[in-house]
């Protein structure tokens, strides 16, 4: 399953579950996107022409980062831009997020290896705005990810 975390129609979030399965290639995320996300399934024996990546200059406006769950499970809350709470969902083992806009903020629910992909160098505390999270009590979960 792909699932896409919306707030007032921007794209928060994107989700492939590791229950996601498709022959061939699958763009979850948008040409304007500065990260670009894809799923790809090739039956044995498939080759992929050998390439390398031409120099192209691209402008990057906000830091765009993926994570890939290898064992755990991570509970991941979504704020707006505004630093207000939207909702929650649980990611486990083979899942892979893409957080695309807002703010987010995470818990580890049980032992975790994660892997963070992101746009590049860290710059420091002037690389992002930090702020207080949800209180456990408001934690909205979506239904059917309920752990």
């Amino acid at each position: 399953m792909i699932e896409k975390i919306l707030n007032k129609g921007e794209l928060i979030a994107i989700i492939i579950r590791d229950s996601f399965e498709k022959d061939g290639i699958e763009f979850v995320t948008p040409n304007e996107f500065s990260q670009q996300l894809a799923y790809m399934q090739h039956p044995k024996g498939h080759e992929i022409v050998p390439h390398f990546h031409n120099e192209v200059h691209r402008t990057i406006k906000y830091t765009q980062e993926v994570l890939v769950i290898k064992k755990g499970k991570l509970r991941t809350d979504f704020y707006d831009e505004n630093c207000n709470y939207l909702q929650s969902t649980v990611l486990e083992k083979g899942d892979i997020i893409l957080l695309c806009s807002g703010g987010h903020g995470f818990e580890v629910l049980e032992d975790l290896a994660m892997v963070e992909i992101k746009q590049g160098p860290y710059v420091g505390p002037e690389d992002k705005t930090r702020f207080e999270g949800v209180k456990e009590e408001q934690i909205r979960i979506d239904p059917e990810r309920k752990d």
